[in-house]
């Protein structure tokens, strides 16, 4: 039953209309909504007539956070992608503490903020393979503790600069060899390969193998493979998560369908780094063309999916842990649709 509903949902994200036929049919909403994500009449309703509703699905593991958000919005599908790409609105958003976009190609510059914090160098010092406060590789490690001299009064300044050049460096990587370059965290006991877990993320269902999606294969296969219509986009950001604020570096995929395609647009977020809490994350945003009758008019339906894998949220500590993480990320992906509808029906 599980597989039966990820497969669907993979394959409404993520096959190009085309595969599917939906260029000549239909995209039969209601009944995806009500067998493969499990939502009653009432929250399919609620869903058709402007309300923000989520659900959080089944994860395969303790540290997998899977969640379901879709909303009905009356404006075009092209002022969602503005909307989503405005990197100054994002820089603004509560929670955010700095944003950078990187250059093409990227440049040391470009991460001008990307910093730790006194305490977060200051906890570095004891920072060892295995026991680290930072997710990183044990290269990394070893060359911090090689690199940095920790009595010196501009060590905050030297750690930092290590910490953007070290990020520049895999960033780079990343464009030439794609998801190989990603790494391994040796931060904790059980190292983390993010290459493998991020393929892992991805794994909800062999109807991907089968249908070699496109956007789902340059996910997966980037550099390579580039379809028309697609941008790519780095940034990084300085966001307050729990107790302490948390790097991330994200590529941002952008794909934009043909004015005929019921899927007008897909954006994937794509974390490459993440300083704390997540070792993998991809959220996926699409808009699905309204031409269905619904009574509110000419809009879309917005479906978003947020996948990821956190540290901490095994064993009975970590369960607790887990139980507050997915209600607060329910809870604040409601809030950010509704106000996605807001904000974009008050631009008509």
């Amino acid at each position: 039953m599980v597989k039966s509903w990820l497969k669907a949902l993979w394959a409404v994200l993520l096959i190009p209309a085309a595969s599917l036929g939906f260029a000549q049919q239909k995209v039969d909403l209601d009944t995806f909504l009500h067998k493969n994500i499990g939502l009653n009449d009432d929250e399919i309703r609620a869903v058709r007539n402007g309300q923000a509703v989520v659900k959080a699905l089944p994860p395969r593991t303790p540290s997998e956070v899977l969640l379901f958000g879709a909303v009905y919005v009356h404006a075009s599908p092209e002022a969602y992608l503005q909307f989503a790409r405005n990197f100054d609105r994002l820089r603004s958003t509560p929670g955010y503490l700095a944003l950078g976009v990187f250059t093409d190609p990227p440049q040391l510059t470009d991460l001008a903020g990307f910093t730790l914090d006194n305490d977060e160098v200051q906890a570095l010092k004891s920072c060892e393979p295995g026991n680290c406060e930072i997710q990183m590789p044990a290269t990394s490690i070893e060359e911090l503790h090689r690199s940095i001299n920790w009595s010196a009064g501009d060590v905050n300044q030297q750690v930092n600069q290590l910490l953007q050049k070290t990020a520049l460096d895999r960033l780079v990587a990343y464009q030439r060899q794609g998801n190989a370059a990603l790494g391994v965290y040796d931060d904790k006991r059980d190292p983390t390969a993010v290459p493998e877990q991020f393929a892992y993320l991805l794994s909800y269902s062999n109807a991907l193998a089968e249908h070699e999606p496109d956007f789902y294969q340059y996910l997966v296969v980037y550099p390579r493979a580039k379809p028309a219509r697609y941008e790519d986009t780095f940034y990084w950001a300085k966001v307050k998560f729990g107790l302490k604020p948390t790097l991330r570096i994200v590529h941002m995929v952008t794909m934009r369908g043909q004015p005929s395609d019921p899927i007008a647009c897909a954006i994937a977020r794509k974390q490459l780094y993440s300083s704390h809490y997540f070792q993998t994350a991809l959220d996926l945003s699409i808009c699905v063309r309204a031409n269905d009758g619904n009574p509110q008019g000419d809009g879309f339906y917005l479906l978003q999916v947020l996948g990821s894998e956190q540290a901490g949220l095994t064993g009975v500590k970590g369960s607790m842990l887990r139980s507050v993480a997915v209600g607060r990320a329910t809870s604040n992906l409601q809030s950010a649709l509704a106000s996605i509808k807001s904000t974009l029906e008050a631009m008509r």
